[in-house]
């Protein structure tokens, strides 16, 4: 079926120019991969801000603007909840989780799940986790062919295919660096056209006030009530979103762990969690949301017509002058490129370093694992292009909430547990994770007997939301039950790895006792020294490590001088033995280490100490 494309010749000039743009946008910092360290993490060198925009951007997926404003349409303001339930997460990724993936050099879930618990503990979550990511993908291009169908006419297999193609393209040869940089020029995007075309509606309907009497008393609640509507409730999102969903994209989303890890420091973690979850989020929720509202106000006032599924996109086009309508279709097209080159990276990811590089081929090259990784990304948009008839049955916030609510919660229960009690047995893990993956799939062919107990006197039409709740506490009543009559392992082979131990993860990290006395950052100019080649040492003045803080040996981190590259042109070093010169301004480096980040020979850096 050909549908009636929406908006003129130059509002698609201006998306294919930005679709253009951020392709060779991710093409061109394809020249920073050359490692496996850099296609799955960027080099670990990434500032907290450029971190924040990146996440925010992965959340916001090509779903976010057609599923919530088609919530705030029908439900009102309420459909902001979905991203305003984050916000008790941050302790545990602040103070357990980050410290601990990071400290302890994890590069997956699965792998943290081997050395926590055993290997065929790894080899359950890794099915799960890839089933997972991969459907996820499915949602994301599916809902990319529906929009480009509203506006363009396309039929959605198309449309899925044309964005699958263009983002695997990039992903394949920048990886996680490409995945970070276009993903800030995305985020950006997505709040600045959001919260643009709101402001929009508020000048067209003569203020704030006008805008608000227009919507429906109902429309007006910050939270829908507590058990109705049952495809909507306060009790069903929370469950389904504010529990499994957000703890599943915390604590078991490889592309979340990638970005994490992607940090120049844990330290960078605390700022970078606050600024994603406490500041950008709720923009966020606003500029994904608003749509709704505004159509709905535009359809109250007698100037639009429009289904819950086309209401942003029609109201945008009624609000917005030809070209400016470009940048509304560029937005839909950052959301969706934000959230389906992080999710191909975490495949490809997930598939290298939990089934290649340990089962198939554990002792080959980093080139090799670099090509099998950039094949495994194009596969992994592939896969995700064969669910998009699957999901096609059903509305695109049912699909997703019905997958989420059914795959994540006995990962999630595991790894929860897992990192908070050391008593967690291996045996339970398993049980966790295999029991609860069968009792959720029994919910399937006996709803009611199963979810029907926890539905709050919904009924059927909320299972796909409770299933979720359902989960975690089968998965978890599993767990605990298998913990209490199975053998824990000894607590000197958790260190690092739960809450508590921290700092013995930092010792592990480091190689030696952590240095957390406070110092000051140093400029210092470049001097490149064939001497330290393959050393991965930095030689400065006893001035600069006094200033700094710093001994022989410490973690310390160089970067351009310039902030807005975001740690893009960084390096991790140690400190050497003080230098003996008076010449308190050079800083020795290696000719790998000054490639690595990029300087040139006598070149200004910012010099700190991380530990």
């Amino acid at each position: 079926m050909i549908a009636q494309a929406i908006g003129g010749n130059l509002d698609y000039a201006v998306m294919l120019g930005y679709f253009v743009v951020v392709l060779g946008f991710g093409l061109y910092f394809g020249r920073y991969t050359t490692t496996t360290k850099d296609f799955f993490f960027g080099g670990q060198r990434f500032a907290w801000w450029l971190i924040a925009f990146s996440c925010v951007a992965t959340v916001v997926g090509s779903y976010s603007f057609i599923k919530y404003s088609a919530a705030g349409f029908k439900y009102g303001i309420c459909s902001t909840q979905s991203y305003l339930n984050d916000w008790f997460w941050m302790p545990i990724l602040i103070l357990v989780w980050i410290p601990i993936i990071y400290y302890r050099k994890i590069q997956s879930v699965p792998e943290y799940l081997e050395i926590r618990f055993d290997k065929k503990t790894r080899i359950a979550a890794t099915l799960i986790i890839l089933f997972y990511i991969v459907g996820y993908i499915g949602i994301n291009l599916i809902t990319l062919g529906k929009t480009l169908h509203t506006l363009l006419g396309w039929p959605v297999m198309t449309g899925a295919i044309v964005t699958a193609v263009a983002v695997a393209l990039y992903v394949y040869i920048g990886g996680q660096t490409a995945v970070i940089m276009t993903d800030l020029l995305q985020g950006l995007i997505l709040l600045i056209v959001g919260l643009g075309l709101f402001a929009a509606a508020i000048y067209h309907f003569g203020g704030f006030g006008e805008f608000w009497a227009l919507l429906p008393t109902e429309h007006k609640y910050a939270f829908s009530d507590f058990d109705a509507p049952p495809k909507f409730s306060f009790i069903g999102i929370y469950a389904q979103d504010g529990l499994a969903n957000t703890g599943a994209l915390m604590l078991m989303h490889q592309g979340f762990i990638m970005r994490f890890l992607s940090l120049k420091s844990v330290k960078d973690s605390r700022r970078m969690v606050v600024c994603w979850i406490l500041v950008l989020a709720p923009l966020a929720a606003i500029a994904t949301s608003c749509g709704g509202w505004i159509a709905r106000a535009l359809v109250n006032n007698g100037d639009l017509e429009t289904t819950p599924a086309d209401s942003f996109v029609k109201a945008a086009n009624f609000l917005c002058a030809p070209g400016v309508f470009g940048f509304v279709l560029a937005a839909l097209t950052a959301a969706l490129m934000s959230t389906a080159d992080s999710l191909i990276n975490a495949v490809s990811a997930i598939f290298v370093n939990d089934i290649w590089r340990p089962y198939i081929k554990p002792k080959s090259n980093d080139k090799h694992y670099l090509r099998v990784a950039r094949i495994a990304s194009l596969c992994a948009a592939g896969l995700g292009l064969t669910l998009v008839p699957i999901f096609m049955k059903d509305t695109i916030y049912g699909a997703h909430s019905m997958f989420t609510a059914a795959v994540t919660p006995p990962v999630l229960t595991a790894i929860f547990l897992g990192i908070i009690w050391k008593r967690y047995t291996p045996a339970a893990a398993f049980a966790t994770i295999v029991g609860g993956g069968v009792l959720t799939a029994l919910s399937f062919v006996w709803p009611d007997a199963l979810v029907g107990p926890f539905d709050f006197g919904m009924g059927p039409d909320s299972y796909k939301f409770m299933r979720a709740l359902f989960g975690l506490l089968a998965a978890g009543s599993l767990g605990v039950s298998v913990t209490w009559f199975t053998k824990p392992r000894p607590e000197t082979e958790l260190k690092g790895l739960v809450a508590g131990t921290q700092m013995d993860a930092m010792r592990q990290f480091k190689g030696g006792e952590p240095n957390r006395r406070p110092g000051t950052k140093v400029r210092l100019r470049t001097k490149v020294d064939q001497n330290l080649s393959g050393e991965n040492l930095v030689i400065v003045s006893q001035s600069a490590l006094d200033k700094m803080a710093a001994d022989p040996g410490d973690l310390l981190y160089a970067s351009h001088t310039r902030w807005w590259y975001g740690g893009l042109r960084s390096v991790h070093v140690k400190a050497g033995a003080p230098a003996d010169s008076e010449n308190n301004e050079l800083m020795l480096i290696s000719p790998e280490d000054a490639a690595t980040a990029h300087f040139t020979e006598g070149q200004e850096v910012v010099v700190e100490k991380i530990m």
